[in-house]
């Protein structure tokens, strides 16, 4: 796990004193991701530039290093990540005739370049990385991300200056840089907390979107500038939705005893390769299904007992601490838990701007970080249950979609229509009117927010299909248009599907988005920022490629059973862990922010939302702002996810005002 960084530029020749200060300080800038050693490697003819920062988990010597040249001195790399099946293509390539000089996968990734072609060679790597690789020969720049989008990779041009990095620091280091905010993108970032691929909050930057590669010649650097747009695009070496058109053309047939036994040796396999490390290893533990499962099968094939981490709450609702530990106990591991306060996670939120580098809001933030600061204090890799969700139907949500879509449905699209109007054009308050007028006669209609909630049904009733109700559901902040001064929102999956995912039944085309979508922009970004913080790697066993199809191939009957999501895993892990330690509702990942903004953060949050200061940087309507604010306040609304969007922007731009 390590940090990358560089740029390739075509302007008047920088010189080699030049080029080496600039890369550094992009490089520098990612000292966290990578605390070990720093590499540089510079072509000052070509104006290229590469940089890299070391955490070291394989072949810890000065043989693993990086940038690193292939042996024929065509390639240059630097890489970020780790490729798991390394050993199997070294054994290949060794008996193609390949000499190898360390330990490392970065040399077998070059060598598997230089025998089978870029494309080629990647779609055999298993793993997760984002890299950049300089064709020498060719006078080609590729920059690639692995197929879920487990590693970052930011590009863009600035000037006549092409950047690329793992974080946004590393641009911003560059001495050409001269970000501009994309309005449009905070519009994204109002309504969902984080900011969708390929879209980043400059204009002109990008997120480099999961299982792409991008080429750039060097004929298309020489007609690049701020003024045109780039003419090469990213293009795609692997497809989730061919994944998901194979799984439906082939799907698996075993009983259910088959499909039990096919994923445990499927998990085993992948949990066995990513537990490869000459560093400490452990592993994260919520006590729920997904990390429960990576932990036991990481238990059934080690002689020591595997450490385990896990973060305790003082309040109830949010703590897991204690399954965690029961489940720990069950299976023999060295268990470490840290029982954290309010104060504990509210001293983080200064950090949260520079740590996740561009806004993010996803609250259990907090949390993952300090649940990596703790783990980081014992070992340097840890494996996540992240993902399980999302391919085995485990969130709420889809169930609820679900549910809401059959009662509203089977009504005709233009009568759904009529009835939403017809429930908008009367405001909330007025309905609340209303309905208590005729509470007095019936009391059981007096309920709290009933004007909103009508409100929020005609919202549903107002989908046109399944996918448009789940955008609703997922959307934390309403007419982000409004709210985000000379915005426009961009199109993405929600808004405008593709036509092949109306194949799909209404819950594989909400875990598909949420696999485009959610998962990497906002639960990977999430750990990685989380976990390279405090110089700690993080693996996803649940993302290894195979395991992904596989899920794909299941019926919905082994992933929904009884009412029940994750069937088939709970079945796994059932062979493991007592069922009575596992079944329970899902909790979360999440702290309170809702009581912590009328209380703790309240003097915080009023100093970023003051009138005269959205005023003067003029991204956000004052009045719809401070109108959250003041219903948050009242109690009578819960705000905070509209809030905490909006402060966690205001945060970050603080921030770059500070640096």
């Amino acid at each position: 796990m390590c940090g990358i960084a560089g740029y390739w530029h075509r302007g008047s020749q920088i010189s080699q004193e030049q080029s080496h200060g600039i890369v550094t300080a992009m490089t520098d800038a990612l000292v966290l991701r990578g605390p070990d050693s720093s590499g540089i490697w510079i072509d000052p003819a070509a104006g290229i530039a590469l940089g890299h920062r070391r955490l070291a988990i394989l072949d810890l010597s000065p043989g693993g290093a990086q940038p690193m040249l292939s042996q024929q001195g065509r390639y240059a790399m630097v890489f970020n990540g780790e490729i798991y099946n390394f050993g199997v293509l070294r054994s290949e390539l060794s008996l193609l005739g390949h000499q190898f000089n360390g330990h490392s996968d970065t040399e077998v990734m070059l060598a598997a370049i230089s025998e089978w072609g870029l494309t080629a060679a990647v779609g055999r790597f298993i793993g997760m990385f984002a890299f950049a690789l300089w064709d020498i020969q060719e006078q080609v720049l590729h920059l690639c991300r692995d197929r879920l989008g487990e590693k970052p990779l930011y590009y863009g041009w600035v000037g006549d200056t092409l950047l690329f990095g793992s974080e946004l620091k590393a641009l911003v280091a560059h001495p050409q840089w001269r970000g501009e905010i994309d309005r449009n993108a905070l519009a994204l970032f109002v309504r969902n907390g984080y900011i969708p691929a390929p879209h980043s909050i400059y204009v002109g930057i990008e997120k480099l979107p999961q299982g792409t590669i991008i080429s750039v010649p060097v004929e298309r650097l020489a007609v690049c500038d701020s003024n045109r747009p780039q003419k090469a695009k990213p293009v795609a070496y692997w497809d989730l939705q061919a994944v998901v058109e194979e799984g439906m053309r082939d799907p698996f047939q075993g009983s259910d005893v088959e499909g039990i036994a096919y994923l445990d040796k499927l998990l085993r396999e992948t949990i066995n390769e990513q537990m490869v490390a000459d560093v400490p290893l452990g592993a994260f533990l919520s006590g729920g299904i997904d990390s429960s499962t990576v932990v036991a099968l990481m238990q059934t094939q080690s002689s020591r007992p595997i450490k385990t981490f896990s973060i305790g709450f003082t309040e109830t609702k949010y703590n897991e601490a204690e399954y965690a530990k029961a489940v720990a106990e069950h299976l023999g591991t060295e268990h470490t838990e840290l029982y954290i306060t309010p104060k504990d996670a509210i001293d983080v939120i200064p950090q949260l701007p520079t740590l996740y580098d561009e806004p993010f809001a996803d609250a259990s933030q907090i949390p993952t970080y300090l649940l990596s600061k703790l783990t980081r204090e014992h070992v340097t890799v840890s494996l996540s249950g992240d993902a399980g969700d999302e391919l085995f139907c485990g969130y709420s949500r889809y169930f609820t979609g679900q549910k809401i879509w059959e009662k509203i449905g089977w009504i005709p699209s233009g009568m759904r229509q009529v009835y939403a109007k017809l429930l908008l054009s009367v405001s909330p308050d007025r309905w609340d009117s209303i309905i208590g007028q005729i509470g007095k006669v019936v009391p059981r209609l007096q309920q709290p927010q009933q004007g909103f909630r009508l409100h929020l049904l005609a919202n549903f009733l107002g989908s046109k299909r399944p996918l448009d109700l789940y955008a609703q559901m997922m959307s934390l902040t309403k007419d982000v248009e409004q709210i985000v001064l000379n915005s426009t929102e961009p199109d993405n999956i929600l808004t405008h599907p593709p036509a092949w995912l109306q194949q799909l039944d209404f819950t594989s085309q909400m875990m598909y988005v949420d696999s485009m979508t959610y998962l990497p922009d906002d639960v990977l970004a999430k750990v990685d920022r989380a976990a390279m913080g405090v110089s700690l790697e993080s693996r996803v066993p649940f993302l290894d490629r195979r395991v992904v199809e596989f899920a794909w191939k299941l019926p919905m009957s082994m992933k929904v059973r009884d009412g029940k999501g994750k069937w088939l895993l709970r079945q796994v892990l059932y062979q493991y862990v007592p069922q009575t330690l596992i079944d329970r509702p899902k909790m979360g990942f999440g702290v309170p922010i809702d009581l912590w903004l009328r209380n703790e953060l309240r003097d915080w949050a009023e100093a970023l939302l003051d009138e005269q200061r959205l005023q003067r940087e003029g991204f956000f309507n004052v009045q719809a702002v401070r109108q959250l604010w003041t219903e948050h306040l009242s109690g009578e609304f819960d705000r905070c996810y509209s809030l905490w969007n909006i402060l966690m922007f205001q945060a970050w731009l603080e921030s770059l005002v500070d640096n």
